[in-house]
């Protein structure tokens, strides 16, 4: 029996190949759950950041198209940010001109069916133009 112990090969283990193998499972693995959560709309602010920080003027303006009377284009140092004012109020409306270094000019009040009281429902100038820092922003508020 003893002349049989060392006759078969044993066989060959390749530790590299297998490290390799479960480095890219899991890679993948990531790479599939990170794809699931952005398509599921869990990266949208990661999303929009990125998207945002290489914006281009002309790109800006596509994103705002639906929105071009409440949605304002800043220039921030040669990057173009949409600023959407449709949800504001005429308080949140200036916040936003504070942060943006814009100054609120004329506030006037148009009556239109189906809107809040309040609410902002036009910007002045709006997309396609460009406000940069220091411009005077002009808006129009719900009557009700």
């Amino acid at each position: 029996m003893n002349r049989f112990a060392n006759s078969a090969e044993t066989p060959a283990f390749d530790a590299p190949q297998i490290v390799r193998r479960t480095r890219r499972r899991r890679s993948v693995g990531i790479a599939a759950v990170a794809a699931a959560l952005i398509a599921a709309g869990g990266g949208t602010a990661l999303a929009t950041s990125a998207a945002g920080s290489h914006s281009t003027p002309a790109a800006a303006a596509t994103a705002a198209a639906g929105r071009d009377a409440t949605t304002m284009l800043f220039n921030n140092h040669g990057v173009t940010i949409p600023v959407d004012f449709s949800t504001s109020d005429l308080t949140l409306a200036k916040q936003v001109l504070l942060k943006t270094q814009t100054k609120l000019g004329t506030v006037t009040k148009k009556a239109v069916k189906g809107c809040k009281p309040g609410a902002v429902i036009g910007v002045d100038p709006h997309t396609p133009k460009i406000v940069n820092s220091g411009d005077t922003v002009n808006l129009t508020l719900c009557a009700g």
